[in-house]
């Protein structure tokens, strides 16, 4: 069973707060031909499993970087891989919607196929694995389609669905929005578009074996009219996809990118402003008892939850402005006592403003601790910027954090001292002899498992990379 969790803990992590400081590079691998990184990296009996922008997926030596197998998908690949089916088998999916099975063995493959139909469709959230099922969010590429007038904006809906893992068969499909789109109105070059749309489901799902529950935070609805499922947390019965309860957080938030191209035609006469979830919902526990559900939005402000209670609100905080690219953009994470999470509020003309790691208590959402970003060394070269937009990783005792200005930082739960500080931007040699270019942190966290650190390395739109780097604490 693989239920991902931002949040490491000991025995996993193998990394104590001590022995940060003694973090030393052992590693790197190069993604040819690629400027951006996406999935966090899966690490499992001694091999590092990991996509990429080209769409192929490596089978590494952990301890080396040295290539087990490569398999080369039919799209790019932001997700993370699972390792189920007692460890002989790897999921993930690509950008063109397709899931995929490959023996952990060889990488080859077992079984792929397509969930859903829709020709936008595609996966950006990691699949989430739990026993013999496999929780698959469905996100699309409509909104970005709709910068052009001549798009029939739009007949997409959200999804999760069900899979069986030892064949790929469906076993039921939950969609955000109940009805099917229809047709609304006609632009002026007789163009016909439809709604209600979108509400996709952007990032991985999370599991309440509790409650036997999966949870997905959604995104805004592409066209009209509004729905009550969009820019909110929705719970579904794990085991028929019945929807349990939702809470929605920005009403009538109706947005496409429509609404910044120069022919705003498919942008919706009352537009909202983009305000979705990319960020999954976070399962915390209290101290001696008690669940609390956190829902992190591109507007700037935390919400928290009640899962015991049909997601009865319990506090919320605002950390940042929000905007398209502010607030939460990819997630955070979270201890027994505190939430986690960095502010984007990303400027593409002002690379000084953005960014920062708040600390929240879980109990009441008072902010513990905040730690302002640095000025940039970075200033003037094109994607830098003080922003934080990748999600970040916890162990007892210290927060890892990425930023767009290429650095990877490890903060002291404690009070946010920066306790490690990592510049990628520079040239790596690879092991694999690809030329290998750090870059920005943005899509995904580092994974830490048996006392190492994994992480990508540069992002589209903002400083190029193409490297996975390895870690170990030095001993002496």
């Amino acid at each position: 069973m693989c239920i991902r969790d931002s949040f490491q803990p000991a025995s996993v992590a193998g990394l104590n707060r001590t022995q940060i400081k003694n973090l030393k590079l052992k590693w790197a691998f190069g993604f040819p031909g690629a400027a951006a990184t996406f999935g966090q990296p899966t690490s499992y009996d001694g091999k590092l499993f990991v996509g990429s922008e080209d769409g192929t997926v490596y089978a590494l030596d952990s301890a080396t970087g040295c290539l087990w197998w490569f398999f080369k998908a039919s799209a790019t690949v932001k997700t993370a891989i699972s390792i189920g089916n007692h460890g002989t088998a790897a999921f993930f999916g690509d950008t063109n919607g397709i899931v995929y099975a490959l023996k952990v063995s060889d990488g080859s493959v077992l079984w792929q196929t397509r969930p859903e139909p829709h020709p936008a469709a595609r996966i950006t959230g990691s699949p989430l694995l739990i026993g013999d099922r496999l929780f698959v969010p469905i996100s699309s590429g409509e909104e970005g389609a709709s910068a052009d007038p001549a798009y029939p904006c739009c007949t997409f809906r959200g999804s999760v669905v069900a899979l069986d893992t030892a064949a790929g068969k469906p076993i039921w499909q939950a969609y955000t929005i109940a009805e099917t789109a229809g047709p609304m109105r006609k632009s002026s070059q007789g163009v016909q578009y439809s709604g209600p749309s979108g509400a996709a489901v952007w990032s991985s799902p999370t599991a309440d074996l509790k409650r036997h529950a999966i949870y997905v935070a959604t995104g805004n609805n592409y066209s009209g009219p509004p729905t009550g499922m969009s820019d909110a947390v929705i719970a579904f019965d794990i085991k028929t996809g019945k929807k349990l309860w939702s809470r929605q957080f920005t009403a009538t938030d109706v947005w496409n990118s429509g609404c910044v191209a120069e022919k705003k035609d498919n942008c919706p006469d009352q537009h909202g402003d983009d305000y979705d979830f990319g960020a999954p919902p976070i399962l915390a526990s209290f101290p001696g008892g008690g669940d609390v559900l956190l829902l992190a939005q591109k507007s700037g402000i935390v919400f928290a939850v009640d899962p015991a209670h049909r997601g009865k609100l319990l506090w919320k905080t605002r950390i940042g402005h929000g905007g398209p690219l502010g607030g939460v953009e990819w997630g955070g994470t979270a201890d027994h006592r505190r939430a986690y999470f960095p502010l984007s509020d990303y400027d593409f003309d002002n690379p000084l403003v953005g960014g920062g790691l708040f600390a929240l208590d879980l109990r009441t959402g008072k902010q513990s601790w905040h730690v302002a970003p640095p000025k940039p060394a970075c200033a003037g070269q094109f994607g830098c910027s003080q922003a934080q937009m990748a999600p970040p990783t916890s162990i007892p005792g210290a927060v890892f954090s990425g930023s767009l200005d290429g650095h990877l930082r490890a903060y002291d739960t404690r009070n946010g001292e920066v306790l490690w500080d990592f510049d990628c931007v520079q040239e790596f040699k690879t092991t694999n002899g690809v030329r290998g270019q750090g870059g920005s942190l943005n899509g995904a966290g580092p994974a830490i498992v048996s006392g190492m650190l994994y992480v990508n390395t540069g992002y589209t739109n903002a400083m190029a990379g193409n490297v996975l780097l390895a870690f170990a604490a030095d001993s002496k």
